[in-house]
């Protein structure tokens, strides 16, 4: 490279997309969208952010909290409403993009509206219907805590909670299953102040609640075996006890029932296992408890999901590692520098200080 050369300096900018919109879920309505909001007000971003109107009170305080903190006025401003509501913000052309979380249904649909609009961003961040492998089990407790886990917590209210529970067949499996059931039939759910403490409260609403029941009643009509009920002991209240079904063999929808209910899959062998993991429109997260290293590594090499746990519940996440999933689970990556990536649009330069006639130009030209 001549001396005239090295003065030529390559820079990378990011700039601002402008207005984001933030839609909320209603899980986790206190630091879900701040998975968005943060990156984007890093990269210089102004927020609308739209919560569920399921849970107005928490993103009120969320954005005292931010104005206490010292934030510049109109850099956050909150949008309170339903679903029609939600139809505004997108419909306003003063909307640069859209960062998401919340169910598939309502990603589809921010989709569709943006589709043939290149310059808005959109960022999806959706459900799953996730798949726990069980496989060479040597504590059983210890196994029945991470599906527990997986499956129950949050009365099942996290995208990443286990829907699905591969189990393989044969004593093993069988012993594991029975056991299952015995544990979840004792967990305790009720009230957030009952005494003592329960391990499940109540879904977000009596509607979600007649949701979840009614899913439960589909997949029995459809021929699935009834392991362990999901029972509403007070039909004023929004607390049901976990549900298991076994719909091992049963073609049953490819859907993400957001609430207690596990359904159960027999395989045969561990490559049917993967394959069962895999079939699924959603690619958010997967599992696996084994003592088998070797089975982990295949896993991760053929599983088609964006979070892959060995020995782990599904649910729970490091907010500095990148959090999403692939197909009908989304697109961008909520948390760690990834969200920052697409919150900010790169600007590649090369410059040079002095303006100078190259040593060697190109043929044809009269210098």
């Amino acid at each position: 490279m001549s001396r005239r050369c090295r003065t030529v300096k390559r820079l990378l900018r990011h700039k601002p997309h402008g207005v984001m919109a933030v839609f909320g879920p209603y899980n986790f309505p206190g630091h879900l969208p701040n998975g968005h909001i943060i990156p984007a007000l890093i990269a210089g971003n102004t927020i609308v952010f739209k919560p569920s109107e399921l849970t107005p009170a928490t993103a009120e305080m969320t954005v005292q909290l931010w104005q206490q903190a010292g934030i510049p006025d109109g850099a956050i401003n909150l949008l309170q409403g339903g679903k029609a509501t939600g139809q505004a913000l997108l419909e306003n052309r003063d909307i640069d993009g859209v960062l998401f979380t919340g169910s598939a249904a309502a990603g589809f649909h921010f989709h569709r509206y943006f589709g043939g609009q290149p310059e808005k961003m959109l960022a999806l961040e959706m459900g799953g219907n996730n798949a726990l492998i069980v496989a060479d089990v040597a504590d059983i407790d210890a196994a029945l805590h991470v599906i527990i886990q997986s499956a129950f917590i949050s009365a099942g209210q996290r995208c990443t909670c286990a829907r699905r529970l591969l189990v393989p067949r044969g004593e093993q499996g069988d012993a594991l299953l029975q056991r299952l059931v015995e544990a979840s039939a004792q967990i305790r759910a009720g009230k957030w102040d009952d005494q003592p403490a329960p391990f499940m409260g109540g879904v977000i609403s009596l509607d979600a609640a007649q949701n979840m029941l009614a899913a439960q009643q589909k997949l029995e009509g459809l021929g699935g075996k009834v392991l362990l009920r999901m029972r509403q002991p007070d039909p004023r209240s929004t607390v049901l006890t976990p549900g298991i079904v076994d719909v091992t063999g049963i073609e049953v929808p490819d859907e993400e029932y957001f609430g207690p209910l596990l359904t159960i899959i027999r395989y045969d062998g561990f490559p049917e296992a993967i394959r069962l993991a895999n079939q699924t429109r959603y690619g958010l997260a997967v599992g696996l408890i084994s003592s088998d290293a070797a089975q982990f590594d295949q896993l991760a090499d053929e599983a088609r999901a964006g979070i892959v746990n060995w020995n782990k519940p599904l649910t729970g996440a490091s907010s500095k590692a990148p959090f999403g999933g692939v197909g009908a689970s989304g697109n961008h990556r909520a948390a760690a520098w990834y969200a920052a990536d697409y919150c900010a649009w790169p600007m590649a330069s090369l410059v040079s200080d002095t303006l100078t006639l190259p040593a060697t130009v190109s043929p044809g030209l009269p210098f």
